[in-house]
């Protein structure tokens, strides 16, 4: 029996929570004040009507659209996703000044404030709340944390500096006695989320944070989407229902097919100079041509940062065209022996923030945001590109789609190493406070959506100094290939990485890679080459094996074996139910063990791995499997094999490996 599959209860759980029985307007999950009075929900005086109802028969989902106008030309759209498989149910608002239309898009005649903007704001029911969250990547060791707090007080949390994961994430798990309500707020900028406890259960709802304004006639903002899917049982199941959501609806397919486990190469600081700036024609066509020739061919190579004009210095960005020095020609020929061989080429980008002195910044004034003096969060010499301005954001889609189709790029990679909030700021103007902000999301989202359009196959790469701006409106269009800038080689705190991720954002991508010296410890500097260890813990849907195309045969073959185990074990990780089956606490006197399986199979597979310092001689495996099956488990490694009862392995596997080493157990019920 699959029990994480959705059930009639849970459906008619989410039904009474949150979505829309198609009368009652006032209690749509939205609230706001204008011109000074409070509003809940889309009331009379906005005379509200369902203006459009669309079933995508493809994507299994029903749309609603809720349009309403009040006196004072204040228009309200409302959208309410339904998805027809899973207890998931989708909210976004859009408001417009539909007054004064004889005065155009000048100032309007009556400045009304519109601000506090929340979505939901409505109750859910239940009782005994504790609420998990985290606190995204934080950009050190102390990111990716998660706690479990009891609702008996107001529980407000907001990411830093308008990056949408910095600090705080925008994914929740609210448990109560009676279920689970899974929430992610989908808001590429600086959101809010407030957790109230009231009355028979938790007051939620989700913003903008920094929001309060007047609309000029004819002008638009949109809302955070506030996303809940409602579950009966535990956290467990209410975990699992959330993966096979987004892999069966959000995880973004590549050219045209579902996600599939996906293996990385690279030149990474090639001829010793920075980052890729060292990447010229000649030396990635011979690179990749070593790398196939030793056996390991990629599914991607990734040029990273320095493939343009930046005088050796990665960080010089405003200069969108290939580094004529370097690519006399453009990167048409590295991406026709890319696609001789079936790789995706993969192209970084770091297109919002711009560098003094470049073609961006000095041609294009009046589209460049600069912080002001005294309140800076970036480095003086950068400055953020307004996606906010139309001419700024066709020029970008124009740039950006003409280099993909010249360079044969099928995974465009966009980067993110700014805090815009101070910028932003700075740009609003009086009773204007979120304007800009607001006008670049919407640009930031209709560029991702103009270039998935012109690029049919293409994926996109989601990368803010790692895993900053991955809320779910961003997962709806893209992967995150780049989840951290943080503990690459670090093995224990990779381990607490990969148990968030696979939990919320659940494809992904690691590096196998060492970082540890001779006495099992993290320290500056420490570096081995990549063994069967590195590939243990980098266990992801997604992989970078960091062998260079220039090392030797022995180096090659531990990459070889160990990628046909990886790309064997990620289809489950892709396809399977995830159980971590031990705490992650960043430390190397731990084990670390995970578990995948496929119901509909009988079939997945369990890892163990003993950290550097872990002195417990043996690991118990307790695994989740159909008691009154036989199950046949067999170690890839060593290709020695077992049977054993589901009842058994419930009960406890012993599990014996060295200090420093890892073990996958594949199995199938017989």
């Amino acid at each position: 029996m699959d029990r994480i599959a959705a059930t009639k209860e849970d459906f008619s759980m989410n039904a009474n929570v949150f979505r829309f029985d198609g009368k009652n307007f006032d209690g749509i999950p939205v609230s706001f004040t204008f011109d000074g009075r409070r509003i809940q929900g889309i009331p009379e005086e906005f005379t509200p009507a369902v203006t459009e109802v669309r079933a995508d028969l493809t994507a299994g989902k029903k749309t609603t659209v809720i349009s309403g106008k009040n006196a004072e030309g204040l228009e309200i759209v409302a959208h309410c996703n339904e998805y027809e498989d899973f207890p998931v149910c989708e909210w976004l608002f859009f408001f417009s000044n539909a007054s004064d239309p004889e005065e155009g898009r000048g100032e309007p005649t009556v400045k009304r404030i519109l601000e506090d903007i929340r979505v939901g704001d409505r109750v859910l029911p239940g009782t005994s709340p504790v609420l998990y969250h985290g606190n995204g990547d934080t950009c050190d060791d102390k990111g990716y944390e998660f706690w479990k707090d009891p609702v008996d007080r107001e529980l407000v949390y907001a990411p830093f500096g308008g990056v949408s994961c910095l600090g705080a994430f925008p994914y929740y798990r609210l448990t109560f006695d009676e279920c689970c309500v899974n929430i992610a707020v989908g808001w590429t900028g600086g959101w809010e989320a407030g957790f109230i406890p009231e009355e028979g259960g938790v007051r939620i709802y989700a913003k903008q944070k920094n929001f309060r304004a007047y609309l000029r006639p004819g002008e638009t903002v949109r809302t955070p989407r506030l996303t809940l899917m409602c579950s009966v049982g535990d956290e467990t199941r209410s975990m699992n229902l959330w993966r096979r959501w987004m892999f069966k609806h959000i995880v973004p397919k590549f050219e045209g097919k579902p996600i599939r486990p996906l293996h990385c190469l690279h030149t990474w600081m090639i001829d010793g100079k920075e980052e890729f700036t060292g990447c010229t024609e000649q030396n990635q066509l011979f690179a990749i041509d070593e790398y196939i020739r030793k056996g390991l061919t990629p599914d991607i190579w990734w040029i990273d940062a320095g493939w343009y004009p930046c005088d050796g210095h990665w960080v010089v960005t405003g200069n969108w065209w290939p580094n004529p020095e370097n690519f006399p020609d453009g990167l048409a020929k590295v991406g026709q022996k890319c696609n001789e061989n079936n790789i995706a080429l993969l192209l970084w980008f770091e297109l919002e923030r711009v560098h003094e002195g470049t073609w961006l910044y000095e041609n294009k004034p009046e589209w460049i945001l600069h912080e002001e003096e005294g309140k800076r969060l970036n480095a003086p010499s950068f400055s953020l590109l307004n996606l906010g301005n139309r001419d700024c954001l066709e020029w970008a889609i124009d740039t950006i789609d003409k280099i993909i189709k010249e360079s044969g790029v099928k995974v465009y990679r966009q980067d993110f190493n700014f805090a815009p909030a101070n910028a932003w700021a700075a740009a609003d103007g009086e009773d204007r406070a979120g304007m800009t902000e607001n006008a670049h999301i919407v640009g930031y989202l209709a560029l991702w959506d103009a270039i998935l359009e012109r690029n049919p196959g293409l994926i996109i790469d989601s990368c803010s100094s790692g895993g900053r701006r991955n809320d779910l409106e961003t997962m709806r269009r893209a992967v995150s290939f780049h989840y951290t800038d943080v503990g690459y080689g670090v093995h224990p705190v990779k381990q607490k990485q990969h148990r968030e991720m696979f939990e919320w954002i659940p494809y992904f991508r690691a590096h196998a890679q060492n970082w540890d010296d001779e006495n099992g410890e993290y320290t500056p500097g420490a570096h081995r080459p990549v063994d069967e260890y590195a590939y243990h813990v980098a266990m992801a849907p997604a992989l970078t094996s960091m062998i260079e195309y220039y090392d030797g045969e022995e180096l090659f073959k531990v990459g070889i074996k160990m990628v046909d185990i990886w790309r064997r074990a990620a289809e489950y990780m892709i396809g399977g139910d995830y159980y971590p089956l031990t705490e992650c606490r960043k430390s190397n006197g731990d084990y670390y063990a995970m578990q995948f399986d496929r119901p509909d199979l009988g079939s997945g597979f369990a890892q163990v791995v003993r950290n550097t310092r872990a002195e417990q001689d043996a690991f118990t495996l307790k695994l989740c499997l159909d008691e009154d099956c036989v199950y046949v488990f067999e170690d890839p490694e060593t290709g020695k094999s077992f049977t054993s009862t589901g009842k058994d392995a419930a009960k406890g596997i012993t599990v014996k490996i060295p200090k420093r080493s890892g073990i996958i157990y594949f199995y199938q019920k017989l």
